[in-house]
């Protein structure tokens, strides 16, 4: 996978924050003893767990040196631990098991996710929210697929950024119930985020799903290219309202299991 940056990812801190914040606020356990955050990025969703739980032991957890090296620079008191999600193994049972916006970049979520539950202690809880799709294409992934074509058939790497490892929610029920939860809350929100304008779009998904194409590209020319026709189909397919914003409608599915 393309290497994370940080600063770009934080261009779009507090709408990046909202979803979860609002997943932190649904969690219903009192008092967890400890809480590990799973691709905790730059420590923004970690400072939120802390703020909600501050007798906790929280430990942020992700793959990139890059991202725990702006989360140790920010939150230096925190507890950081590098690691890859799908060979994350706790010392012991932990308290809540959280993801924000981290799941959806790794496969086979039917294996996925009744092993991040296995490490749910009696009483706790696992909790995650990722982007999902109402449809096979959201109007960025159309603008990214029209800026492609403009590049020719062997001019840049083939990673298709609609590919999704997102269930439904009917299935996410069906896993985690048949694992054993007593209870599983379940629901999908739209955020309608009001944005400075076209390049806001442009700006906010080469930060996130468009990172392993750009980096695919030959050269700085190619990306220059792509992202000039990329940014042409964004304006088509975002209007501009009033005073110059556009809104980007980007839907988050939610998931909380209690043991």
């Amino acid at each position: 996978m393309a290497a994370w940056n940080s600063t770009q990812y934080l261009k779009f801190e507090k709408e990046r924050n909202q979803p979860c914040v609002d997943l932190v606020q649904r969690i219903s356990v009192a008092a967890p003893a400890s809480i590990v955050d799973l691709g905790c990025g730059p420590g923004n969703s970690t400072q939120i767990l802390r703020a909600r739980w501050p007798a906790a032991q929280v430990t942020g957890v992700d793959s990139s040196e890059e991202m725990l090296a702006t989360a140790r620079r920010s939150h230096p008191s925190a507890e950081w631990s590098r690691a890859d999600i799908r060979e994350w193994v706790p010392t012991g049972s932990t308290a809540v098991v959280f993801s924000n916006a981290a799941l959806q970049w790794l496969p086979d979520h039917r294996t996925l996710v009744p092993r991040l539950w296995s490490h749910v202690a009696p009483g706790g809880a696992l909790a995650f929210q990722v982007p999902a799709r109402t449809s096979p294409r959201a109007a960025w992934v159309e603008a990214f697929h029209a800026a492609r074509a403009t590049l020719g058939p062997s001019d840049g790497p083939e990673e298709n950024v609609n590919e999704s490892h997102v269930l439904r929610l009917e299935e996410y029920y069906d896993l985690l119930a048949s694992a054993g939860a007593q209870r599983v809350d379940l629901w999908d929100t739209e955020y309608d985020h009001v944005l400075a304008g076209p390049d806001s779009v442009v700006e906010w998904t080469r930060g996130t799903a468009l990172r392993p194409f750009l980096a695919g590209l030959a050269g700085e020319p190619e990306r220059e290219r792509f992202l000039s026709a990329y940014r042409r189909e964004i304006e088509r397919q975002y209007p501009t309202r009033t005073g110059g914003s556009v809104v980007f409608p980007f839907l988050r599915r939610f998931v909380v299991a209690y043991r």
